[in-house]
């Protein structure tokens, strides 16, 4: 059933409407291996067994009397742990929080639920989604299951959803991204990872970091998957007022043509204004994919950017921490709650920061969304790497650096949309993502960049050994 648990969710749809399966039989197959494997991987943080079998006999149920909800109906998600479902425990990653309960359903969610989407459970995330290598030391850390030898990061700090996904353990889950989460686990663990732009999907009732600049996004094997997805959960929400602008998302199959973005212009970014240095097959990997894109018709461009990765990249660390240290600053000093040190020591740092600071880092900050929005008016995406190396060994996390965010961040900073799509393997067997941000809004473009990527490639289609956990 292994090739059930790695289907897409395009696929397990199609086999539920020409009846080869039943929602309950896919359930229970990815509840045989969370069973199996959470334990190993620690995945999920909570498991709703007896909620998704009820769910997946209604949806059988609704397609039996010819009343599916539609492609999504009976399909199974796994929800980042900040993801409030009313009466459910919802510990936003934290140990001093393992009791707090859901008073609400998170809009995202709901709209899932509406579509028949079936919840198998709450994945592991970093304490308040604050940090990228995904560690979480004080409730344990999840493993990249790419290495069962040795303990990898599995990103953050959507790290649970990336790890869930990868394994086999779920085939879509839903993440949060702020400065990198969703995009860099979905790098680490060698799955499609889509970041919303800001407006997109409502944030009503995912736990906050920062109200500036934190979207919802999917996690998934492949980039039509998080189209569904996205469309599914996109909208306007009374109840998060920046969702009143969002133009409606549309998106379509793409054409079965050769070259299917002919008349497409990627700029690829200078390796000389890198915000750091990057591995060597990492660079193979971006020239590989600048090839394929090549053959799919698309004009790459180098052009020098007039944006500094690194500056914004401490610039939405700025504003991170501020509105973090406002949102915990009634307990974060309080040495008998069992706060992760660098959690806490990240949300304090914004203790330093002036209200006239805010409020210029606020000012630039929109004044570089626009900059960004008039300099793509004759683009359509700008690749770069994702990260700049491969999964590492836990040991080798240096929690006071953020080399993980140096080419995610800048995405959230400028209010760009952004996708990370697995394209290559490291020198080790670990895989490699690129990043395409585009214009705010302009997730379509990026749809049909990443279906046509998919389709001359199999690297979402890669599989980890999971035989020595029995799967």
């Amino acid at each position: 059933m292994s090739d059930l648990a790695f289907s897409t969710l395009t696929e397990l749809a199609s086999g539920l409407r020409a009846g080869r399966f039943s929602a309950e039989e896919i359930i229970r197959e990815y509840l045989a291996r969370i069973a199996l494997a959470n334990a190993r991987l620690g995945a999920y943080v909570s498991v709703d067994e007896s909620g998704a079998l009820q769910g997946a006999r209604a949806a059988d149920a609704r397609r039996a009397s010819g009343h599916s909800l539609g492609p999504l109906d009976g399909l199974p998600l796994a929800l980042k742990d900040l993801c409030e479902i009313e009466g459910q425990l919802t510990s936003v990653g934290s140990q001093a929080w393992l009791e707090r309960r859901s008073t609400i359903t998170a809009t995202a969610v709901q709209r899932l639920l509406q579509a028949g989407m079936v919840v198998l459970g709450k994945t592991h995330m970093v304490e308040f989604a604050f940090g990228g290598w995904g560690l979480n030391p004080v409730r344990g850390t999840p493993r990249n299951p790419w290495d069962l030898g040795v303990h990898r990061i599995p990103g953050g700090s959507s790290s649970g959803s990336g790890v869930a996904v990868a394994a086999g353990l779920a085939p879509a889950a839903l993440g949060s991204d702020t400065g990198g989460s969703v995009r860099i686990p979905a790098s680490l663990n060698g799955i499609t990872g889509l970041k919303t732009t800001r407006g997109l999907i409502s944030l009503y009732g995912a736990f906050p970091l920062s109200g500036t600049l934190d979207t919802i996004g999917p996690l998934t094997r492949s980039v039509e998957d998080a189209a569904l997805l996205t469309q599914a959960m996109a909208g306007a929400d009374a109840r998060d007022p920046s969702t009143a602008r969002a133009p409606i998302f549309r998106w379509s199959a793409l054409a079965d043509q050769p070259k299917p973005l002919a008349g497409m212009r990627i700029v690829r970014m200078p390796a000389a204004q890198f915000p750091m240095a990057v591995a060597p097959d990492v660079l193979r990997v971006f020239d590989e994919t600048q090839r394929v894109m090549r053959d799919l018709g698309a004009e790459l461009v180098e052009r020098e950017l007039p944006f500094d990765f690194n500056d914004m990249m401490l610039r939405n660390g700025q504003i991170i921490a501020a509105e973090a240290f406002a949102l915990h600053r009634a307990y974060i000093d309080d040495p008998k709650l069992p706060f992760g040190p660098w959690t806490r020591k990240r949300v304090q740092s914004g203790r330093s920061i002036s209200a006239a600071d805010y409020i210029d880092a606020l000012a630039h900050q929109r004044a570089t969304v626009s900059a960004w929005t008039a300099w793509m008016g004759s683009f359509d995406a700008v690749l770069t790497p994702c990260l700049p190396f491969a999964a590492c060994p836990l040991e080798e996390v240096d929690e006071a650096r953020t080399p993980l965010a140096a080419f995610t961040r800048a995405g959230n900073y400028l209010g760009a949309c952004g996708m990370s799509l697995p394209a290559g393997m490291s020198d080790r067997g670990l895989p490699i993502g690129m990043q395409w941000l585009g214009k705010p809004f302009d997730e379509a473009t990026l749809v049909r960049l990443g279906m046509a990527f998919q389709r001359a490639t199999d690297w979402h289609r890669q599989r980890p050994d999971l035989s020595e956990i029995g799967l």
